[in-house]
């Protein structure tokens, strides 16, 4: 399905959705049999319910995600919020995030490029990296201390010019350096390398996947639990956000 959803759906909002519900465990099923727009079937990767009778969550392989009566008529494209004691909750997020964390723990550690400390770790962040970026640059400066709180950095590509552009192609010669620390700490002072970008390398799986994350920027910190965090953070204010304390 090459078309966004958002394109294909033209805006189109739901009406009230009053469709009686069905047993649960037999309407994800059908519910994911049915989806279709135009008479095409839409690529489901998954169909779960919601805390809203009769509304079901609807993710694509695309990585899009909408909601969805349990017939497959009504279609809600937007973020659900749950108004709860401790105020407005984002569901929607809360799912992005458990997603976001089970892709990226698929990814080996053979294909990141690692930063960790001496001492014990006392945790790890998962950061989308272009070796352009100046607030990339920023952050990397800032790994040393990471290191002495006990964060791990855990680097992965995502060129934000695209493949096609010189980002890419140092990206790749990172990887297939046999340092790719070194030569990803080299880049990032703006060093020229030398080697060679053709080998085996996950640099566009991981651009790939940065998109299908929802990573629109670099630096772009995924923390443990799946949050994304976009932008460059200082390292106390990061330490903070991970509950750690100097």
């Amino acid at each position: 399905m090459n078309i966004s959803l958002r394109t294909l759906l033209g805006g189109f909002l739901a009406t009230t959705l009053a469709v009686p519900l069905l047993a649960q465990a037999d309407s994800t099923e059908r519910l994911a049999e049915r989806l279709a727009v135009n008479g095409q079937p839409m690529p489901v990767q998954s169909v779960s319910e919601t805390p809203v009778a009769g509304l079901f969550a609807v993710r694509l392989e695309t990585g899009e995600r909408f909601y969805s009566d349990a017939e497959g008529r009504h279609f809600l494209v937007g973020d659900l919020y749950e108004n709860g004691e401790q105020g407005l909750v984002n569901l929607t997020e809360q799912g992005r995030n458990g997603e976001r964390a089970e892709r990226l723990a698929e990814v080996p550690e053979a294909e990141r490029v690692i930063f960790r400390g001496a001492g014990e770790s006392r945790a790890a962040v998962v950061v989308f990296t272009d070796t352009t970026c100046p607030y990339c640059r920023q952050l990397h400066e800032e790994v040393p201390r990471l290191n002495e709180l006990g964060i791990e950095v855990h680097y992965l590509a995502f060129p934000r010019t695209g493949m096609n552009a010189q980002g890419a192609r140092t990206m790749q010669q990172i990887w297939c350096d046999a340092n790719p620390s070194e030569a990803m700490s080299a880049a990032k002072r703006q060093e020229s390398l030398s080697g060679a970008a053709d080998c085996d390398n996950p640099v566009e799986a991981q651009y790939h996947l940065g998109l299908e994350l929802g990573v629109q920027g670099t630096p772009a910190i995924v923390m443990p639990d799946g949050r994304l965090v976009p932008g460059y953070v200082p390292a106390e204010r990061l330490a903070a956000m991970l509950g750690i304390e100097d």
